[in-house]
């Protein structure tokens, strides 16, 4: 009988859905496990292999596990507000909202036509009032705990999308997302204060099982540094305040430099003499993202304009110092000005050569001529630096923070690169943020009790030119009255980020109907913390952090049980195009899973996603490959013609059965997919080669069953075990493994005469070496070359090789 996909895969999928084969319960006798995937935006083109790879791997896990006898909670949702459909509705004269439930339908289609097990009873969405009511309830809570607040900033500003991106939406500074330039405004933003948990970020992380890059992408966003603050004066009577990790080289500091945006800039104006060349470089400087202007390179051109009229002083010397602004600086990172001291620092070495500036060795050790160099080495010694000559840098540091401290001008510090995230977006396709503003009482908090704040339904979405939310034209939602005094308000227009609804999802899948609160502390109690997360590695500093930024709030509040959200976080690597390059529409490279379906069938697409190559790296497409896969699942398919009527494993079969069964399980637990799989095919072999027993296709399906389920299904079925066993192949106990039967009684051995290889033999696991010699020289090629000599020496490698050393006898 022929293997046919395209009848076999829809009948089983409609079947899943119909009798809720993977709907779980939030109390059971059985242990819990729960797998997250991070949830897709439902774009307009669909799902594409990069959402393939992570969703079957999870998949596989999941599937195992229920055979595990857990009780397994694997949701999918949807990531639903934000830009890109915002965009597209506007290009294409559509509603958002039309345009989403649009592609969550195909979405939906194509998650289901892969025969991935998600519980479809617990499907979110964040653009459903139901979930976002409680997306605005948590914004109230971080507004009343004083972690939200509204300020003015500089932003990053599309002149095109006209709206504020995050730097990392700036590449080279155009939108990466419509290529129009990007430009640096002041505008007045939400902001949530996620550095006030910077610390405890850190600290921990120690606890997690996170794989280690992860771990020190997070430390490295989070920007841990300790110093000391130090106050520098100025020719203007104003005080520099800077912060640096390395008070010791203060005698150093030749030059000081500051944001183009610092406040002093605008104050000193009048004071400055080239003040035209000082506002050029402003401007230009506003051009560029702050990623653009902090990324450092060994080649970046150095850049800067000295304030010509005002200096610096330093405060251990007396000396003036000149004062520059360079886009290297950030007024949003640290105090906005630093002190340079280029003997000990690549970027002020460069900076100083460039402009002429001093450069002054205070750290005994290098030549400060030819470049600059870093000293990290606490034994460094002290030079130039009056009355901490002779000490040690490990030394120098706390007596120059201790005097900085007794004379009122500096003190100890912890410094973070983190900065608090912003939440306003001037769009429309977003959760409307329920505040509102009261000329008497300011920024006053919705009633939770009026939640959800729904979004208006408007004709026109399209931002204004002034930059505002196309909410501040409805006048009549705007137009409301103060919750605490009355007078007439008027609501927020900006919109939360697409970051809000992805910061809590995973919260709301283990209670998904819940009107009353995000999700029962009962069923947190019992799903909490997420057992294993599954992601890119793009998404493990931003989003990471914000949803453990807003899960350690929530454990703050006593809302969760647990301190942290994910107890394993994962990553995967990308799927490129045929030949490595990574798939774009230019290309023409881009591999559309409907058609791989439609062609091999849903299951080979799975096992080949799962065979690609080591999950956490990046690999290449094959159309070759993709055809080997379904080959194997052919071969698989006609065993069933083969096996004998028997339920027991054949003898021929046992020990290989049982060594994969344990390669199998721990390559899953492991995400090496692709040997699992290697192992399966290898044991396939074994069957063609001696034949098989229905316990041994039993025994293949159900391991095979997690990567190619329908097919899988389909033979449970048609060879009667599912009236055998009761159930599914996927509902079935994994199989079990005895340890010894994993290990050979017998193993070949190569064997050497004076070094050169003669034959080989099988002897006994483990045999001692005068077993092996009598088995060696038993053998007749052997025998040629040993008959009339004597053995002087014998070289034993265990399991693997002998070695006899002869010379003739005399």
């Amino acid at each position: 009988m022929k293997y046919d996909f395209a009848a076999i895969e829809p009948k089983w999928q409609k079947k899943w859905l119909e009798e809720k084969t993977y709907h779980c319960e939030n109390h059971s006798d059985k242990p819990k496990f729960y797998g997250l995937v991070e949830f897709p935006y439902p774009s307009g083109q669909g799902l594409h292999v990069g959402h393939a790879r992570p969703y079957t791997a999870m998949d596989v896990v999941a599937r195992k596990k229920r055979m595990d006898g857990y009780n397994v909670l694997f949701p999918m949702g949807y990531d639903a507000f934000g830009l890109p459909t915002e965009n597209y509705a506007i290009k294409n004269h559509i509603h958002p909202a039309k345009v989403t439930h649009d592609n969550i339908e195909n979405f939906t289609k194509q998650l289901q036509m892969l025969g991935y097990s998600f519980d479809w009873d617990r499907v979110i969405n964040t653009t459903d009032p139901e979930y976002y009511k409680w997306t605005q309830w948590i914004f109230l809570q971080l507004f009343k705990k004083g972690l939200a607040y509204k300020t003015t900033m500089p932003v990053n500003w599309c002149t095109s999308c006209k709206c504020v991106l995050a730097n990392e939406e700036v590449v080279d500074g155009v939108c990466e997302r419509c290529g129009a330039p990007v430009v640096r405004k002041e505008k007045s933003q939400w902001m949530l204060k996620i550095t006030e948990y910077a610390q405890r970020l850190i600290d921990d992380l120690d606890d997690l099982d996170f794989i280690e890059r992860v771990k020190t992408q997070q430390k490295n966003w989070i920007g841990r540094s300790t110093g000391a603050e130090v106050d520098f004066g100025t020719t203007e009577g104003d005080k520099l305040r800077v912060f640096t990790t390395r008070p010791d080289t203060l005698f150093g500091a030749t030059y000081m430099v500051i944001a183009p945006e610092h406040p002093f800039v605008a104050k000193w104006a009048e004071k400055l003499s080239n003040l035209d060349e000082v506002n050029a470089y402003v401007q230009e400087a506003a051009r560029k993202s702050d990623f653009e202007r902090s990324e450092l390179t060994a080649d970046k051109e150095k850049t800067g304009v000295e304030l010509k009229g005002v200096r610096g002083v330093n405060p251990v010397t007396g000396r003036e110092i000149p004062i520059f602004i360079s886009d290297y600086v950030l007024v949003t990172y640290g105090t906005g000005a630093i002190m340079a001291v280029p003997a000990h620092d690549t970027r002020d070495w460069a900076f100083a050569k460039k402009f002429g500036l001093p450069i002054i060795e205070v750290v005994k050790g290098g030549d400060v001529e030819r470049e600059a160099f870093t000293l990290k080495d606490d034994t460094g010694v002290m030079v130039n630096s009056g009355f901490l000559d002779g000490l040690t840098v490990k030394e120098a540091i706390p007596v120059i923070t201790k005097w900085l401290t007794e004379q009122g001008i500096g003190e100890e510090k912890v410094n973070y690169k983190l900065r608090d995230w912003v939440f306003s977006r001037q769009r429309y396709w977003g959760e409307p943020i329920p505040m509102i503003y009261c000329e008497k009482c300011g920024w006053v908090p919705m009633d939770e009790h009026d939640l959800p704040l729904l979004l208006p339904d408007v004709e026109s979405y399209e931002p204004t030119d002034t930059g505002e939310s196309p909410l501040s034209k409805m006048t009549d939602w705007v137009s409301t009255t103060c919750p605490r005094c009355g007078a007439s308000a008027k609501r927020e227009t900006d919109t939360m980020p697409q970051w809000a609804g992805s910061s809590w999802y995973f919260l709301r899948y283990m209670d998904p109907h819940n009107r009353e609160s995000l999700a029962s502390r009962e069923a947190m109690d019992y799903w909490a913390p997420v057992d294993w997360y599954n992601g890119g590695m793009e998404h493990t500093t931003l989003h990471l952090l914000y949803s453990r930024f807003w899960y350690k709030f929530l454990y703050d509040l006593g809302v969760v049980p647990t301190k942290e959200p994910y107890r394993k976080r994962t990553s995967h690597g990308m799927i490129l195009g045929e030949g490595g390059e990574k798939m774009s529409k230019s290309r023409g490279n881009v591999v559309n899973p409907n058609d791989v379906i439609a062609e091999y069938g849903a299951d080979t697409m799975r096992l080949y996603i799962m065979f690609i190559g080591d999950f956490e790296k990046a690999a290449a497409w094959s159309a070759n490959a993709v055809k080997g896969c379904k080959r194997f699942l052919d071969r698989v398919w006609n065993l069933s013609d083969m096996a004998e009527d028997s339920m027991e494993y054949s003898a021929a079969n046992e020990s290989a059965l049982h060594k994969a069964i344990k390669k199998v399980s721990n390559d899953i637990e492991a995400m090496k997919f692709n040997t699992a799989i290697a192992a399966l095919m290898a044991l396939v072999n074994d069957f063609y080669q001696n034949g098989l027993t229905r316990g041994d296709l039993g025994a293949l399906l159900m391991m095979l069953s997690p990567f190619a389920p329908h097919m899988v299904e389909e033979l449970w079925e048609n060879l009667g075990y599912a009236g055998k066993f009761g159930g599914m192949a996927c509902q079935q106990p994994w199989p079990a493994y005895d340890e010894s039967k994993t290990v050979a009684a017998e193993v070949n051995m190569a064997v050497q005469v004076g070094g050169k290889l003669r034959s080989t033999v099988t002897v006994p696991m483990d045999s001692e070496q005068d077993a092996v010699v009598a088995a060696a020289l038993a053998d007749a090629k052997v025998a040629k070359f040993t008959d009339g000599m004597d053995i002087v020496k014998v070289i034993l490698v265990k399991n693997k090789l002998v070695n006899l050393i002869v010379k003739p006898r005399v």
